[in-house]
């Protein structure tokens, strides 16, 4: 299950040449069968509905994921978010690009996902990103469920976001 664009790099390019890291990573294995879906289409997995988020930026394609998990009477919104960091390949610029020109307004779509979303326990594409490992340490403390890590991995992620283009602003002005 993937986004249209996340799709179709799995399934035909490998990688493609809107995304950021373009020539700078190597082509991925090519998938025969990917399902696509739209922002806010559900799947079942098992007794689980799992809704795609696109939270393009990182990749045109970037999609996060939603799920509520359930023990016994008590439930939590799980969210799975993908990465939100600016990298990228040598000469390519998040405000300038060509082949992505709304990567930043993309970004900043994310960003706006992420601080809205119901989100109790937050599952990122680097652990600790989102502090997951010291989480999982203080979890018989209540530190686990932290409704506020979407909100402090958007606020994050747009700082890191607004120093990669204040940086590419200074190069193009030498």
């Amino acid at each position: 299950m993937a986004s249209q664009s996340s799709a179709a790099v799995m399934t035909k390019t490998g990688l493609g040449r809107d995304d950021p890291q373009y020539g700078a990573i190597p082509p991925i294995a090519l998938v025969k069968h990917v399902e696509t879906l739209r922002d806010g289409e559900s799947f079942r997995a098992g007794e689980v509905v799992v809704t795609a988020h696109l939270t393009p930026g990182h990749t045109p394609g970037g999609t996060s994921w939603t799920w509520t998990s359930c023990q016994d009477s008590r439930c939590l919104n799980m969210v799975y978010a993908d990465s939100l960091t600016p990298v990228s390949a040598g000469a390519f610029q998040f405000t300038r690009s060509r082949e992505y020109p709304g990567a930043v307004q993309d970004f900043e779509k994310s960003f706006a996902f992420l601080a809205a979303v119901p989100c109790d326990i937050l599952l990122t594409t680097h652990p600790d990103v989102s502090n997951l490992w010291d989480r999982l340490e203080k979890r018989q403390q209540g530190v686990l469920p932290d409704p506020r890590a979407c909100r402090q991995l958007a606020a994050h992620a747009r700082e890191q976001l607004q120093r990669r283009v204040a940086a590419e602003e200074q190069r193009l002005n030498r």
